[in-house]
């Protein structure tokens, strides 16, 4: 599919020096240089825009996808996620192709062209309700990771505390005001999103560190005889398991939302013609660390894989230096997830000022706006990881609602709106598909997840 060929090329590459003012969609700030306060800024380059992009995709949802493969077996597991990049792909082509023709600038906005003022504010709560979640995930991983955690009723000791012992000044509260305030309030403090390039560049450098000693290990481990080939086909002995199939789903999805920043990455960008290429590289790279992490995760653990991989590099590897590497492993992805929050963070502090303060002037130019938003947000996160003990539970709920509208069931649904009349026969069959796919299989999903978890409840009760 192609994107951005509604208008002739030269008109395209200058469209940022002719920024379409709408005031109904507040969500993205108006060009740099049209405010004060701003250093001179003549667009991000490709390499930081990738950067950027693949940074919003690649977060914690990567630590499930191994847990998939043991759902979906490696064949068809593999199969689904380049599926969904394809998908993925389509479904931001989508919100750019219909962007192009109604000169929108933000994803609010496109909403608000097709669906008028409350589908912008649908938007803008799914937003919320995706993003809160994801970034209170992050700092539980992250706080998990580094202080440790008995959520399970199980004590599973923390970096920090297997180094130095249990003290006051590594416990879970204490580690994650360090973090929110000497990392997340930092990051979170910039306008453009285009100034974390070189934070989203080190984020995907980590997670590759992550995949290459999860990679290697699988490898020693492979060559000495100590484990075997996984399941290559999912294993389904009756309606249950065949329904269980079906709760992968969130988590894909999931894995691969990133729409609420593309307009961001594609306003800053220098040459916009280039949003294509920048859409597809990063969805490249990302489905390969992707596939080559369920893989080799699944691999390493086959059926003994949990929900959250992370956790299965608390026990003994059996091989030479295991303590250090599953230190390095965990380390660094908490790394990875302290530098993917401020990416995840700024479509988040948009999208409420939008909400709050729909006919305001862009946030970047108000200081206080944008000191009290960022400053409410950061605190309610930081206050949901210290009282939630676990939401992976939660977190799926999320992929199965906020996440699939974002992803599929709003772009498909601006394309059959079609308000500009440019969608053809293939793109409404395409958008349709995606809806029925998106509703059916999330509907599917939260039903297995929610009878699952009643007959665990039941399973537990004492009996009379």
């Amino acid at each position: 599919m192609t994107i951005g060929d509604i208008t002739p090329k030269k008109e395209r590459k200058s469209r940022r020096s002719k920024h379409v003012v709408d005031g109904a969609a507040p969500l993205l700030p108006k060009r740099q240089d049209e405010g004060a306060g701003y250093d001179e800024f003549n667009g991000a380059s490709f390499t930081g825009a990738v950067f950027n992009l693949s940074t919003t995709i690649v977060g914690a949802g990567i630590m499930a996808l191994p847990a998939t493969m043991k759902v979906l077996g490696l064949i068809l597991g593999i199969a689904m996620i380049i599926f969904m990049a394809f998908l993925t792909d389509a479904s931001i082509e989508f919100l750019l192709r219909f962007s192009r023709a109604g000169k929108t600038t933000s994803y609010g906005s496109l909403m608000g062209d097709a669906f008028g003022k409350y589908g912008r504010v649908f938007l803008q709560i799914c937003v919320l309700v995706n993003n809160i979640g994801v970034l209170i995930v992050y700092m539980i991983i992250i706080g998990d990771v580094l202080s440790g955690t008995s959520s399970s009723g199980v004590h599973h000791a923390g970096v920090l505390e297997g180094w130095f012992g249990e003290h006051w000044w590594n416990g879970r509260t204490f580690v994650l005001i360090v973090t929110t305030l000497g990392i997340f309030s930092p990051l979170a403090c910039f306008k453009r999103i285009d100034s974390l390039r070189f934070t989203s560049a080190l984020s995907v450098a980590l997670a590759v560190v992550f995949l290459v000693i999860t990679v290697g290990i699988a490898i020693i481990k492979l060559l000495s005889g100590t484990i075997m080939m996984p399941r290559l086909l999912p294993d389904v002995t009756d309606l249950t398991s065949f329904w269980r199939l079906f709760t992968v789903v969130p988590v894909l999805v999931t894995a691969y939302i990133c729409h609420y920043n593309v307009h961001s990455i594609d306003n800053e960008l220098e040459d916009s013609t280039q949003i294509k290429p920048v859409v597809r590289t990063a969805l490249a790279l990302c489905s390969t660390v992707y596939i080559m992490t369920s893989f080799f995760g699944f691999l390493l653990f086959g059926d003994s894989t949990l929900d959250d991989v992370l956790a299965n590099f608390d026990t003994d590897l059996g091989i030479p230096y295991g303590s250090l590497l599953n230190d390095a492993v965990r380390v660094s992805y908490a790394a990875h997830l302290m530098l993917v929050f401020p990416i995840v963070f700024y479509p988040l502090r948009l999208n409420m000022d939008g909400l709050l303060f729909p006919s305001a002037r862009p946030l970047a130019l108000s200081n206080m706006r944008f000191a009290f938003t960022t400053v409410g947000l950061i605190t309610l996160i930081f206050l949901g990881a210290n009282f939630i003990p676990s939401i992976w539970d939660a977190f799926q709920f999320t992929g199965a609602t906020a996440a699939v509208c974002l992803g599929f069931i709003f772009p498909a649904a601006v394309t059959l709106r079609d308000r500009h009349s440019i969608a053809t026969k293939k793109d409404k069959i395409l958008a349709i598909f995606m809806i029925v796919l998106a509703v059916f299989s999330n509907v599917v999903a939260v039903y297995s997840d929610a009878y699952a978890m009643f007959k665990k409840n039941s399973v537990t009760e004492p009996t009379a």
